[in-house]
């Protein structure tokens, strides 16, 4: 009789795997058709997650999605050695059974990452959707933006005050939500619903990541790495908080980020943005014209520079074996979704930067 139930659950968690992978493949299919996806999904289905999930889960003061995940974790680790064990004892059926199992959850997770945000990957681009078309660019016309922003970083750094880079996470946090809050005010295409960032639980062990924040897609959290430097925050703040919008590639949340800064009045969140936009301008720079880069650092003011020798300092104490792990599994992770180029995806956001500043300012 126990051999039979063996049996039938095997037979039932086989049919189980099938249907989530037929279920799987159809999503596959529905990637392909961008337009559908913007008008069922990211302008249907997901405004609808948000507004139910986004007031249920604000209401904690900690991140769900970081003790669902240390669940996970545990989880796994229990299944993992389970089945060793299982193995070791020569009791394959079970072991079988127990593959199964693990096989559906991660199918399930999945499954789950897609609908409930995953897919905004497969949005048409914030390009088309902000009308943003032409984003080629001259190096001649790189180096006068490159210029403009440090000049303007320059000066967002000399307003900025010792009691601005003092303030508390709760203060920042508070900026940043109004900051989104008031472009989403100024345009539909950045729609928010509730709003909200919490610090990270894992901060401690992301440092070592090379992380400052990140998007749990699960229960539509965004989280932030809180001991950073404290003039990097606000604009993580506002890349995160676009992700909650639906801005799924790096590029385009650097970007909503950047224009959320940009238009704010808080003097620490400006020159957040400002600071962010010359660090990713002046690498592209390198890349084109080494020479010309090396003059503009010239150009950088003595605090803002010693903004950037404090940043590389705080991440070169936690350099090591986790941050390069962690970008080899998370650079993979970018180019199964929609971001052919991995990491290099986040630095795209000047396409869009100079596409905007062209639209706006000739």
């Amino acid at each position: 009789m126990r051999k039979k139930t063996r049996k039938n659950r095997v037979k039932v968690k086989l049919v189980t795997i099938v249907l989530l992978a037929i279920a799987l493949f159809l999503l596959q299919l529905l990637e392909n058709h961008p337009a559908a996806i913007e008008r069922y999904y990211s302008e249907g289905v997901y405004l609808w997650i948000c507004r139910i999930l986004h007031p249920i889960f604000n209401l904690l003061p900690f991140s769900l999605g970081d003790v669902i995940y240390l669940v996970i974790i545990a989880l796994i680790i229990y299944a993992f050695i389970k089945l060793i064990g299982l193995l070791f004892k020569k009791q394959f059926k079970p072991a079988l059974i127990l593959f199964f199992t693990v096989i559906i959850w991660m199918q399930g997770a999945s499954l789950a990452f897609y609908l409930l945000w995953g897919l905004n990957y497969y949005r048409p681009s914030a390009a088309e959707r902000l009308k943003l078309t032409d984003t080629s660019y001259t190096t001649p016309e790189l180096i006068k933006l490159t210029t403009e922003f440090i000049d303007s970083a320059n000066a967002t750094r000399a307003r900025v005050k010792p009691a601005d880079l003092a303030q508390p996470n709760d203060t920042i946090f508070k900026v940043g939500i109004a900051a989104v809050n008031m472009l989403s005010d100024s345009s539909t295409a950045f729609r928010t619903y509730y709003p909200k960032i919490k610090p990270s639980l894992f901060t401690h062990l992301i440092n070592y990541m090379g992380t400052s924040g990140y998007y749990n897609p699960f229960t539509t959290e965004s989280q932030m790495n809180y001991q950073m430097p404290v003039f990097l925050r606000p604009f993580v703040v506002c890349h995160e908080l676009s992700h909650q919008m639906g801005y799924g590639p790096e590029d385009e949340a650097n970007f909503v980020g950047f224009l959320a800064g940009v238009k704010s009045n808080n003097r620490l969140l400006r020159y957040s943005a400002y600071y962010e936009v010359v660090g990713e301008f002046m690498q592209d720079l390198h890349m084109r014209d080494s020479v010309q880069q090396k003059q503009l650092k010239l150009r950088v003011s003595p605090a803002v520079h010693q903004d950037f020798v404090a940043e590389r300092k705080y991440w070169m104490a936690y350099a090591g074996p986790a941050e390069m792990i962690s970008s080899v599994f998370y650079n993979g992770f970018l180019k199964a979704n929609n971001q052919p180029e991995g990491l290099l995806t986040y630095n795209r956001m000047i396409l869009l930067v100079i596409a905007w500043h062209r639209k706006n300012f000739h």
